[in-house]
């Protein structure tokens, strides 16, 4: 049904309190581990971790991944393929119950290869839950997206998330998905 399989590991940087550890499902199985940077982006590492400490990125799947670009998941609201409501449509229009996070930019990093960052809508402080990882350098974002974690392993696996269609870049029938997400120290 669904393709990708693996483990993502949000491990704590230096001045982080903790980490998530994804497993998703699927056929493509692999680890990725991103650190978190509570020091450059405290109030998004904090939802991120919320989020996956109550489960509510368990079954969410990657809805936009666009070839050379990024994928984007963390759709909490309409993105969980175990919900039997779920329609792969409305995935990416939803976020949490939590509210939205004001902008973190930082002049320190940039959306370069392996990043993480918050997606958002129009408006720079409407960041909630969905995040997106880089597969290639992206500087232009730089600003105007928080930046709030960096893959340092299993780049492979996300390299092998299932591509998505279109200049919107969006996931049609089976997609990859996360199928639980820990917080870990």
């Amino acid at each position: 049904m669904f393709k990708t399989a693996a483990v993502v590991t949000l491990m704590a940087g230096a001045a982080s309190a903790g980490g998530i550890e994804i497993d998703m499902a699927g056929g493509n199985t692999g680890t990725i581990t991103i650190d978190l940077f509570e020091d450059i982006a405290p109030l998004h590492a904090a939802q991120i971790t919320t989020l996956a400490a109550n489960g509510a990125y368990d079954g969410v799947v990657f809805h936009r991944v666009i070839d050379g670009f990024m994928a984007q998941t963390g759709d909490v609201e309409f993105g969980d393929s175990t919900d039997g409501a779920f329609d792969m449509r409305r995935a990416g229009t939803g976020g949490s119950d939590l509210g939205n996070i004001p902008l973190e930019a930082t002049s320190d990093r940039s959306f370069t290869r392996g990043m993480v960052g918050m997606a958002r809508s129009q408006s720079p402080d409407s960041a909630n839950s969905q995040f997106f990882i880089m597969f290639a350098d992206g500087a232009f974002l730089d600003g105007q997206y928080t930046i709030i974690g960096e893959v340092t392993d299993g780049m492979d696996v996300v390299d092998a998330i299932k591509l998505g269609t279109g200049a919107n870049g969006a996931v049609v029938g089976d997609a990859d998905f996360m199928s639980a997400v820990r917080v870990t120290d």
